[in-house]
């Protein structure tokens, strides 16, 4: 069981990573490259790249400019469904990246060769078995993801404010709580639950610095309520906004479509054609529930200075509580 937030258990995550503040940006595909990362890294987040989305060539190339961009610690992550897994883990050892997020998939398969080239290893789950499958693996920390989060996601549904004290009350490992949080208020939350530090994407996504497309990153500020839906649970759960391209798949779960015949519709580079190149139409539009609630674009930079003011306020206003 994690120790109480009384106990300064953010400070496992901020002396586990080196950095000033327990917040992670998350590594987003088409979204977060060497430029997010090294803003949030250089703002006293931990910034980290999304590899999923990179050929490796790419993926070396954003480490290496990363690296000239920041002397903060920064991460990779690697999704381990990716064809060409060996060739990012290659090169985050050669390239001696500090610390590794790996998901989607078993994170016994990496972990050993990774802590064995002196890596951080945390892994992203969407459950309390995972977190132990993960624990056991001998990675460093989890990700503890609600199912509010955009992108690939949990098939239990479970949701941020049920997972996150039940990963907390499981593990040793420090918890890093993601799905839903986009501001100081939901930080708090997520540390008083037991998490030991939290990771945005979502809010990240709308940063200047970020990688996706103005047109997309603008239908995310413009969005609403209810704009994004879990889908695809039959190939890899996903979350996206609502367009075109979902109104299809739609029409296709009521025509009692198979697993083949989703991958036919879904098709190739659906990510990057919505995400990277605005297509917002045809494209697969990949973003959190809390889209709905984030309305300004701001600098990675700003982004972390909000948040943490949000959270000393939110502090505050917690303090001053005093129940007889």
């Amino acid at each position: 069981m994690n120790p109480p937030l009384a106990a300064s258990a953010a400070n496992r995550i901020t002396s586990l990573f080196g950095v000033r503040y327990p917040l992670v940006q998350a590594g987003m595909i088409w979204n977060s490259g060497w430029r997010l990362a090294s803003a949030a890294s250089n703002a006293g987040a931990l910034g980290v790249i999304g590899s999923g989305s990179m050929y490796p060539e790419v993926l070396r190339e954003h480490v290496k400019k990363c690296k000239a961009a920041t002397s903060r610690p920064f991460a990779v992550n690697i999704p381990m469904l990716y064809p060409a897994v060996e060739e990012h883990i290659a090169t985050v050892i050669e390239h001696q990246v500090p610390i590794v997020f790996t998901s989607a998939g078993n994170p016994a398969t990496w972990t050993g060769k990774l802590k064995e080239a002196g890596i951080t290893v945390v892994h992203v789950v969407a459950s309390v078995k995972f977190a132990l499958k993960a624990e056991q693996a001998g990675v460093d920390a989890v990700v503890a993801e609600g199912f509010e989060a955009g992108g690939h996601n949990g098939r239990e549904e479970t949701t941020t404010m049920v997972l996150v004290p039940m990963v907390c009350d499981a593990v040793q490992v420090p918890v890093i709580a993601a799905g839903g949080i986009a501001d100081g208020r939901t930080m708090l939350a997520a540390m008083v639950l037991g998490a030991d530090a939290v990771q945005m994407g979502t809010r990240f996504a709308c940063s200047e610095e970020s990688s996706a497309h103005p047109a997309f990153k603008k239908h995310v500020l413009d969005s609403r309520e209810g704009d994004t839906v879990l889908t695809l649970k039959e190939l890899a759960p996903v979350r996206l906004m609502r367009n075109k391209f979902f109104s299809e798949l739609q029409e296709a779960y009521a025509r009692c479509a198979t697993a083949d015949d989703l991958k036919r519709i879904l098709g190739r580079a659906r990510a990057k054609c919505g995400m990277f190149e605005g297509d917002l139409e045809e494209g697969e539009l990949e973003i959190g529930q809390v889209a709905a609630a984030i309305r300004e674009m701001l600098p990675a930079a700003g982004i972390v200075e909000k948040v943490m003011n949000e959270f000393r306020e939110a502090q505050v206003r917690m303090g001053a509580l005093n129940f007889p």
